[in-house]
Parts: structure tokens; sequence; C-alpha cells
């Protein structure tokens, strides 16, 4: 079979569990015999992020080239890789490669949460499209998604097979998207001829990947506090934020350390891993990577964890996300709202396998034992019979979603009181970042360009500090509201805008910024605020845009000279 893996986050260096396991899938299909290729990109576009990833390939004696369309181009374990670098383009670079490449299976996942690649390659004539989901936060349904979407849910109707990477991942898809999915194994193992044994009970750190909101870096900083006497380690990736970072060096007892390529470098210095995850986990893959190397392991009681354990001690109780903002951090990741978290019984199991040798080499036995037997049967050959059989099927077309039953519905229901709040953010997603403001002396409603969103102006808290509270405008269409219509009419927005924004208005003292399209927007609203006899702005300040008389049909005068410009 020809295979098209569209990945859209970054595929190699990378250190992400999702990323990982998507690369060591695509490479044991590969060595199956198949032929596939990969259509990803890096972090950050652009000839600083494209000589980086030279660098990085050439560090690990990877040849590549650039072609014309700025994508970098390798082999590696025989997968073709394509990653765009120099252009944005994605969508259309992965469109260009459906057509060159013609493969009999696109396989997508959800990393790609806002369909930019799984779109056209539903669109793509003869592929039969495989969704493999990997995280539930990430698919437009249920309670534990960070946002909902029929139309979204609807495209995935359309795939021809969903795969989740654990049972509770699969049984979540069929309960709550009313979604055929199945599971087999698609985490799979580097392939080793034998996995080394590396847990000492003399080792130094007790060690957790990835620190960030929704993996429990509040329980890891509590243990830090609770727990002076310990060196734990700390490796961010792709969820850590820089507030993050100066949280965990905050703390004496912890070292933040670089991510690694093999996996064996940071367990041979780890007593014991620790994986307090607060959202629903799909399933983590480094939990299995320390116990083959005989590495406890303590983790949370949550989603897919389980089945990652293999019956192995500990699993432990959390408090789990039930909610997300409606905003996204510096990593695009939605923010969650966690809850407070109980340490007490981490605390315990840490503490008795840090001081009993004898409790520490069993669970090392037991972990190393399980893990093993789990990997002599960890093979490709499940999925990739499932693609065999898929190709032979028509495509699917859409379904209609059957009806939940009352007693679904009794419990969905449950599950979003508990994420509802009263926080303006969460009602009204005009002004996300509206209860933030507070007392302030001043609010700074801030208006994005073309395309823009809050995140443009996510920076500007800091700055400004007290001087005024920043509440970017989140318009119809931009980020968490990309499933919504845009509105194409200026006058329809400033109708909408001045409904919205009224109820705001006599709380105090605010004013408009506004950038490019934003310049305008406020302008226009400040006019209609006006005609209305509604309270205005103390200030408007713009950037990148013409003064009003000057939008449309303006022919700018000679340059001046030099001495009239200084």
């Amino acid at each position: 079979m020809r295979i098209l893996l569209a990945h859209n986050s970054t595929y190699y260096p990378a250190h992400g569990g999702g990323d990982r396991s998507n690369r060591l899938l695509m490479e044991a299909l590969a060595s199956r015999g198949h032929e596939v290729r990969v259509v990803t990109r890096i972090e950050r576009f652009g000839q600083a992020g494209h000589e980086r990833l030279l660098d990085e390939l050439s560090k690990r004696g990877v040849e590549a080239e650039t072609n014309a369309a700025g994508a970098v181009r390798f082999r590696l374990n025989g997968v073709e890789t394509h990653t765009l670098a120099l252009s944005a383009q994605l969508r259309g670079y992965f469109q260009n490669q459906i057509a060159a490449f013609d493969p009999d299976v696109i396989v997508t996942s959800t990393d790609d949460p806002g369909h930019l690649l799984f779109e056209p390659a539903l669109n793509a004539p003869r592929a039969h499209v495989v969704y493999l989901v990997r995280a539930t936060i990430a698919v437009p349904f249920g309670p534990d998604a960070s946002s909902s979407s029929s139309h979204k849910t609807e495209m995935l109707r359309r795939a021809d097979l969903v795969v989740g990477v654990s049972n509770y991942v699969a049984d979540y898809v069929r309960k709550w998207g009313g979604i055929d999915a199945t599971h087999v194994p698609i985490s799979l193992l580097d392939p080793v001829k034998e996995y080394p044994h590396l847990g000492r009970f003399e080792s130094r750190f007790i060690t957790m990947v990835n620190p960030c909101a929704v993996k429990g870096i509040a329980i890891l900083l509590d243990l830090a506090a609770r727990m002076p006497d310990q060196e734990f380690a700390a490796v961010p990736t792709w969820g850590t934020t820089p507030e993050d970072l100066a949280a965990l060096r905050a703390h004496r007892n912890i070292t933040v350390m670089d991510p690694v390529d093999n996996i064996d470098d940071l367990l041979r210095i780890s007593r014991a891993m620790i994986v307090p995850s607060v959202w629903a986990e799909a399933r983590s893959r480094v939990i299995v990577e320390a116990m083959s190397r005989g590495v406890p392991v303590l983790a949370s009681d949550v989603g897919g964890i389980p089945e990652a354990k293999l019956g192995v001690p500990y699993l432990l109780p959390v408090n789990p996300v039930v909610r997300y903002r409606l905003t996204l951090d510096e990593n695009l990741v939605p923010i969650a709202e966690v809850p407070p978290q109980d340490t007490g019984p981490w605390r315990e199991a840490l503490d008795r396998l840090c001081r009993d040798r004898a409790h520490w080499e069993e669970i090392s036995r037991e972990s190393r034992r399980a893990a093993l037997d789990y990997a002599e049967h960890l093979t490709a050959e499940p999925f990739e019979r499932l693609l065999l059989d898929v190709v032979r099927k028509p495509k699917r077309e859409a379904k209609p979603a059957p009806g939940l039953t009352d007693e679904k519905r009794k419990l969905l229901a449950l599950r979003m009181k508990q994420r509802a709040t009263v926080r303006t953010e969460d009602k009204d997603p005009w002004f996300p970042w509206l209860e933030e403001a507070g007392g302030a002396a001043l609010r700074l409603f801030c208006f994005p360009f073309a395309g823009g969103g809050g995140l443009a102006y996510r920076a500007w808290k800091e700055v400004l500090g007290e001087a005024a509270a920043v509440c970017p405008v989140r318009l119809p269409g931009r980020e968490t509201r990309a499933h919504e219509p845009l509105i194409d009419d200026l006058g329809a927005l400033i109708a909408e805008l001045r409904s919205r924004i009224e109820p705001y208005l006599a709380a105090g003292p605010f004013a408009f910024f506004g950038h490019s399209m934003g310049a305008a927007i406020a302008f226009e609203l400040i006019r209609r605020l006006r005609a209305d006899g509604l309270p205005l702005p103390v200030g408007l300040y713009v950037s990148g845009a013409r003064a009003p008389q000057f939008r449309r049909d303006w022919t700018p005068g000679p340059e001046p000279h030099h001495r009239e410009f200084l």
C-alpha cells in the first residue's frame, strides 16, 4: 500500500509522545514493505526554523534537501518525510502531495484538531481516510473535549476507519460521538533487540516529562515543596509554558532538563517516574517505556492510563479537569481550569518507594515483567490488517448520528453543568478575558487585524501590568470560535458588537485599540456608540491604518524630501 501520513505537528526531531508514536507506527509499516510518505511541519515557519531543522538533522546524521516549495525532504528508516519549513502553506502542500503520491490510505490524527489536513484528506478522490484518536481533548464532542462542534463531528463520521489509542478512547468515541471506533496498538515502542534494565534504587531523580497544567505540574510542585529532601527532574516538552518553567525553577530541588532523543538517557538517572495527569489522558507511552526498563511509575487513575499501567501499582487519585477556558496558551493548547489536588496519596506512595528498598525492588520487578510481556506481542500487524481490510471497501459516506439514550443525555447534562461557570470569559466568547479586568483603572478593548484573535495581545498583559486590563475582542471564525461563520459585512459586525459590548460600558473607564482592520472596526463602533447615546471610550489608539477619510480611493502624494521628512 501507499500510505500518506498527515501530521500537523513536529515529526522528527520531536519529543512529544503522540509525535513519536506516529513516527514509529509509520516506520513499522515501511519495514513491512509499504511505501510511506509523511507531510509535516516545523514548530514555527521561517528561515530561522528552517536552518534549525537542517542543523538538528545534520547532528543526527540525516541527509536532507530543501525543495522549491520550502519543504525539507529526507528519508528516515524507510519513510519519505516532507517537513514544511520556509512556507506556511501546509494545507496546499499536502493537497499537492495527495495528487503526486496518489495514496491508497491517508492517515490523520488528533494532532490536527482544526481539520486543516483532515478535510482535504476526505476530498481525496481515491484514498481511504484513517483517523487516529490519541487525545480526547482534541475531538469535537463529549465531556473530555475542550470545545465541541457538530460540523467537525459530522466530518469525522466520513472517515473510513477510526482507531483509538486505548480501549478508553475507542469507547469514548463510540459513546459520545456516535462513531464506530476500534482499538488496536498504535503506540509502538522503539524497535530494539532488548530493553536495558536501567532502574536503580540509588538513582538521583524522581522524574516528570512535560510538566504543564493538564499533565499535573501542580502535583509535582506540591510534592517538591513538601518533600525537600527528594530531588526531582522536570523535562519540558510541548505543553510547558514560560510560567511553568518559572514555577519549576523556583524550587531548589527541581532540576529542569532538556528533552532527549533516547529515553534511556533519562531513565538511567530516574529512581521513579511520576505521571500525574489531571486531564483524561488517552494513554501515556512513557509509562510503558519506564516500566520496561525497571523504573517504577506513579500515575493518575484517569482516562486510559490504567491500561498503560498493566495492573502494576501505583495508580493514584486526582481531581480531573472538567472544563477549559475559551483561550489558548502560548503553545496553542486550550487552557484548563485545574481544580485543587490532594497530593497526600502521592506523597505517601512516593515516600515508601524512596525509603523502602525491598518495596522499590518489588515494584521494579513487577513493572519490568509486565512491560516486557506486553512489548513481546506489540507490533504493527493488527493496524496493518485494519488498513488492508479498509482499502477493500468503498469509501465511507457520512451517516446521521444515532440519538443519545436518556441515561447518556442525563450524564452529559451533568458533565456540562460541571463545566459551566459564571465567568464572563465562558459566558461571552466575544470578550474572553474580560473577567480578569476586575476592578482595573482602565479596560483596553483590543480589536484584531483580519484573521487575528486574542492571542495577538497576550504579551500586552504583562507589559501593561496594572496600568490597563487588556480585553481582546474575539470575532466569529477566529481561534476557539473557528467553527462559527464569519461576519463578512462591516455594518452587521458593528451592529453585533454594539449589542455585545453595551452591558460592559458602564463598569468604568475604557479605551479602544485597533490594528489594521481592527482600527476600522474600533472607529466605526465608536461612531455607533455615540449615535446611540452610549458611554464612549476615553481614547482610541490605532496602528497600521490610514485615517478614515483616506480608507478608500486614496492616492498618496509625493514622498517628502529627506530634509522635510526629518
